[in-house]
């Protein structure tokens, strides 16, 4: 078998056709695991919402524009019976230590949080990620409490809400979220 030259001709053909084969690969996984990861952020979503209220039978949902913020909120209203029971709003800051978290707030029909929960964020692991109810019972505080009432900022910050020791930006951003769904909710109240 006769070795090949090396010269740029054959360098570029052999280097177009590792990149040919690498950019198939990659295609054809993108497309095998498009679906399953679209089907297990649906299923992560449907268990929040469930999470965040009462016992509900029907959910219709919504779009509005956030009191702050250039996005829009999603907000799924839930029913039993016929009649409205609360709403799960899909919120978000993009003020946490590690950039953008999503959180899922429940609110009842007279603006008191019924429960949160973290869809995603990037936060420090052991520290900012304590904010997530499977790490810790920080969200706990906001539960049952009307923010009409109860200041949604750390107490450093003269609120009501006690920080995650050595996180106070991951606090702070999801009190941010917390409080962009609770002003967007009464704004659409009205």
């Amino acid at each position: 078998m006769a070795k090949r030259e090396s010269n740029f001709i054959n360098m570029v053909l052999t280097l177009f056709l590792v990149a040919a084969v690498a950019a198939l690969a990659l295609g054809g996984v993108y497309t095998v695991t498009k679906e399953p990861i679209a089907i297990a952020k649906q299923k992560k979503l449907e268990a929040a919402i469930k999470a965040v209220l009462p016992d509900f039978d029907t959910i219709s949902t919504k779009r509005i524009a956030a009191t702050e913020g250039a996005d829009s909120l999603t907000f799924y209203y839930a029913s039993k019976g016929g009649e409205q029971i609360g709403v799960a709003v899909k919120s978000y800051t993009n003020e946490g230590f590690s950039g953008n978290i999503e959180i899922m707030v429940g609110l009842l029909n007279d603006g008191t949080i019924s429960n949160t929960a973290v869809l995603s964020h990037k936060e420090t692991p052991g520290l900012g990620d304590k904010m997530d109810k499977k790490k810790s019972d920080f969200p706990d505080q906001f539960m049952g409490k009307n923010p009409h009432e109860y200041v949604l900022k750390v107490s450093k910050d003269g609120g009501d809400v006690d920080a995650i020791t050595a996180a106070t930006i991951s606090s702070r951003a999801f009190c941010d979220a917390v409080q962009r769904a609770y002003s967007t909710y009464e704004k659409e109240k009205k």
